[in-house]
């Protein structure tokens, strides 16, 4: 007489990074968030990041929903200032990981001083821009991503207005590592969230995501399937390529990549060295003092 096996259910491993409790989540049918959320998941995986180490801050919009739906220590912060509560977070505590998961026009336009100052003191965060090129929650305003001749709800005939091209932005900034993928890129884009886990200074990482609600439809372009289709048809990876030839059009080309990779001393190094070429042996860095304690500490029996 043979034995039933018992049921066995396979756990997603994106499942025990998300609070299951609050899904179903309220981003729409075809939009790209959501493949960001798994991508970063399986990033953390890989990384084997400690997650009694990692914060994860977000601002207002379609994105800044991520820090809610994230199973480890977030801030759902006001609009624009995810930057600058991250950086208290880390220049308070810098053994954490600080990752800022925000939407493109919360993170560069009433953000976009704290995001170009940011990368220009190289603090050492890791920022993650969702670009679905729109003011998706609160009604499909031109953003300053939106290409030309885009129909929203602020330019009812097109917009005309030069948009951002983010990762010329952040490197002339002084950003360390910038990388832009789109969400059809999925192996890519796990393996740059899983490099700047292992990247001192200001890392950014753009993502082209549909808004199938507010842009495609408008625009009469489909649905997010139709964007993933257009993704892998325009894209070109270029690694390397030089920032100020990757801006993006309206049903253009789209060059992904990581563009930049380099060493620069971090805020908190600059401080350090300034502090100690000003005040010799009167400057006590207790921040490093305790961060010393920590890893030279001996088990107690």
């Amino acid at each position: 007489m043979s034995v039933a096996e018992p049921n066995v259910v396979e756990v997603n491993v994106v499942e025990p990074f998300l609070r299951m409790d609050r899904m179903p989540h309220i981003w729409c049918p075809g939009c790209g968030i959501g493949t960001t959320v798994n991508c970063f998941a399986r990033a953390l995986v890989e990384s084997k990041v400690n997650l009694d180490n990692l914060c994860i801050v977000s601002g207002i919009g379609c994105t800044g929903r991520v820090a809610g739906y994230m199973n480890v220590d977030s801030f759902h912060t006001t609009h624009g200032r995810a930057i600058p509560f991250a950086t208290g977070l880390k220049l308070a505590n810098p053994k954490l990981e600080v990752v800022v998961y925000s939407g493109d026009g919360d993170l560069s336009a009433i953000g976009g001083n704290h995001l170009i100052h940011a990368a220009r003191r190289n603090i050492d965060l890791k920022v993650i821009c969702v670009n679905n090129f729109i003011y998706g929650m609160t009604g499909g305003q031109t953003a300053p991503t939106t290409p030309d001749h885009v129909v929203t709800s602020t330019n009812p005939y097109g917009t005309f207005d030069p948009n951002f091209n983010l990762p010329q932005l952040v490197e002339a900034a002084g950003a360390c590592y910038v990388a832009r993928w789109t969400v059809f890129h999925v192996k890519q884009l796990a393996r740059s969230m899983e490099e700047i886990f292992a990247k001192k200074g200001f890392s950014f990482i753009e993502i082209i995501a549909p808004c199938p609600t507010l842009y495609l439809r408008r625009n009469r372009m489909g649905e997010g399937l139709d964007a993933l289709k257009y993704y892998k048809q325009a894209s070109k990876i270029k690694n390397g390529a030089p920032t100020a030839e990757v801006a993006l059009t309206k049903g253009g080309e789209i060059i992904v990549g990581k563009f930049v990779d380099r060493v620069r001393p971090d805020y908190l190094d600059l401080m350090r060295a300034q502090m100690h070429e000003a005040l010799g042996d009167r400057y006590v860095d207790t921040l490093h003092m305790e961060e010393c304690e920590e890893e030279c500490a001996c088990p107690q029996n």
